[in-house]
């Protein structure tokens, strides 16, 4: 167990922090233009929708995979501060790899739309903006024929889960590839291991345990000359239309790693959760969850969240077998994977360990996209996020709810957060409001619904 969080290099959300700051806003062309043609390149084109951190440290591996060249052709954001700023530190890096003209830069909810329009087969839309608005722009780029990269999290609600399936299908059908920002998939220790919990060297697998115990903060209410859809999507971990919440845009790596180690998907999830006493949030979040899913054989997993400083780091997922333990994940997303010896996880009791990994995960997934994407090589990882999406979005029900909630029922489900978010226009109403104290609604179990 840890003490308190690890030193790292800056994560991909960190990215525009250390890369400059953010140049004077320009204007930028308000409409469509023609597609972006090859010219006797081989480079795979890309269009960067959502230039926050994340979407930005997707193109830096991207442009460094090492099955490139790639270069970067089109940007989209709803939020001009946000692409200017990508746009500097990344062709500050990048140079000539990112030509983004201003005719090219895009701007507002409809911005997708024309980034994806200046794209041609072969090339890659990369969504990486907001959850609630993954599944319209992932059918607009199936639609134009075009890959896909998205990041998780892929939906806000159970109706959008099933919406990323159907536009998986239907990019089977054009032979399109589409790569989902679940990157452990990608990691070759996760791998080895999983290969070897199904030789049988773990035993049957009886219980699964993720932790992620990490420092959070509150949202302050909202200065009254800031837009109030703008504040919310701008802070959209704290908005469940937005993104589903804190808990389940960033806990679906660990609950995807749950499935793939049971190698199926549960059926039923229950747990609990609050905020601490003293919390002045504002925000829709819980601060801390405990929840349980139950797989068809009766196996336990859990995932133990806290967002609270001050308190015990821990970010570890952990697999226990009838012969012995395993661990399958380390501190942010480290590749952190040991066999032990018996039911103890402490350190003098590993029988295998795994090496460092030569590239990371996130590297791994670009690789494998690019290169499925020149070798024409089946790629579609839709539907397994989707559906690893959906058990993220069972259990957070289950805490909010303050019930059970089954795998049939979610998958069901016709409950959406926000019902207009694929006509959303800068003059919308927010889909939720705050009281007179700026404070948003916050799940009541017993009384909450969203399943």
């Amino acid at each position: 167990m840890k003490t308190e969080s690890p030193s790292s290099q800056p994560t991909r959300r960190e990215f525009l922090q250390w890369s400059g700051k953010a140049v004077a806003a320009t204007a930028l062309a308000g409409v469509a233009i023609p597609r972006v043609h090859a010219a006797g390149s081989n480079a795979i084109r890309l269009a960067l929708i959502g230039c926050g951190g994340r979407g930005s440290g997707a193109v830096v591996n991207a442009l460094e995979s090492a099955n490139g060249p790639a270069k970067l052709v089109v940007m989209a954001d709803l939020f001009e501060d946000r692409l200017k700023r990508s746009h500097k530190a990344l062709q500050n890096k990048f140079g000539d790899s990112v030509d983004v003209p201003a005719d090219r830069q895009f701007i507002g909810f409809d911005a997708y739309k024309k980034a994806i329009d200046c794209l041609r087969p072969g090339d890659v839309a990369m969504l990486t903006g907001y959850a609630g608005f993954r599944p319209g722009q992932l059918e607009y780029a199936v639609e134009k024929g075009v890959n896909v990269f998205m990041e998780k999290s892929f939906a806000a609600d159970p109706p959008g889960c099933r919406r990323v399936i159907a536009a998986g299908e239907a990019a089977d059908k054009k032979g399109l590839k589409i790569a989902a920002g679940l990157m452990c998939r990608h990691s070759r220790n996760r791998q080895e291991l999983i290969r070897r919990i199904r030789e049988g060297e773990l035993g049957q697998i009886q219980l699964i345990r993720a932790y992620r115990m990490e420092g959070g903060g509150w949202l302050k209410p909202r200065p009254a000359e800031v837009k109030d859809l703008h504040y919310q999507i701008r802070n959209f971990t704290k908005f469940y239309w937005v993104s589903g919440g804190l808990w389940a845009e960033m806990d679906i790596h660990q609950i995807d790693e749950i499935c793939w180690l049971k190698g199926e998907y549960p059926v039923s999830a229950h747990g609990i959760g609050g905020r601490a006493a003293n919390s002045k949030d504002c925000s829709q979040n819980l601060d801390s969850f405990s929840v349980e899913w139950t797989f068809a054989d009766g196996t336990k997993a859990y995932d133990v969240v806290r967002y609270i400083p001050k308190c015990l780091y821990e970010f570890d997922t952990f697999v226990h077998g009838t012969k012995c333990a395993a661990q399958f994940s380390g501190a942010i997303h480290a590749a952190t994977v040991h066999t032990y010896k018996d039911q103890r996880c402490t350190p003098d009791n590993i029988a295998w360990e795994a090496d460092k990994e030569p590239i990371t995960p996130w590297q791994a997934e670009w690789d494998a996209l690019f290169d499925a994407i020149r070798n024409n090589k089946p790629h579609n990882e839709a539907k397994r996020a989707a559906m690893s999406n959906l058990a993220d979005i069972m259990g957070r029900a289950a805490v909010h709810m303050g019930r059970v909630i089954t795998w049939d029922e979610a998958m069901k489900s016709d409950f959406k957060f926000c019902p207009n978010i694929d006509n959303l226009t800068d003059d919308s109403e927010p889909p939720v409001k705050a009281d007179a104290n700026g404070c948003y609604p916050v799940p009541i179990p017993g009384q909450w619904t969203e399943i």
